[in-house]
C-alpha cells in the first residue's frame, strides 16, 4: 500500500456510532429498502410475462418480510438500549 493510501486509511474505524452488529442490521435495512423500492417498476417492466411478473412479486413479499424481521431486531436492540 502507498504512504498516501496509508495516511488516507489510517484512521478510519477509529469512532464507531454503535456496535458493529448494529451498524450490520441498519446497513442491511438500507440495502433493502433500496431494493423494495425497485421491485414494483420489475413488476411493471414485466407484466407481460406472467412468469417473471410472479417471480418479482415473490421476491417483493420476501423482501417485506426480511425489513419486517430486521426492523424487529433494532427495535429490540434500541430497547435493550445497546444502540
Amino acid at each position: 500500500m502507498s504512504i498516501y493510501a496509508e495516511k488516507e486509511l489510517k484512521h478510519l474505524g477509529e469512532t464507531a456510532g454503535c456496535q458493529d452488529h448494529d451498524h450490520d442490521l441498519v446497513h442491511e435495512l438500507s440495502r433493502r429498502l433500496d431494493m423494495l423500492w425497485r421491485y414494483d417498476q420489475y413488476i411493471a417492466n414485466a407484466d407481460w410475462r406472467e412468469p417473471i411478473k410472479g417471480f418479482w412479486q415473490e421476491m417483493k413479499a420476501q423482501e417485506m418480510d426480511n425489513i419486517r424481521r430486521l426492523k424487529e431486531f433494532l427495535k429490540e436492540e434500541i430497547n435493550q438500549n445497546c444502540f
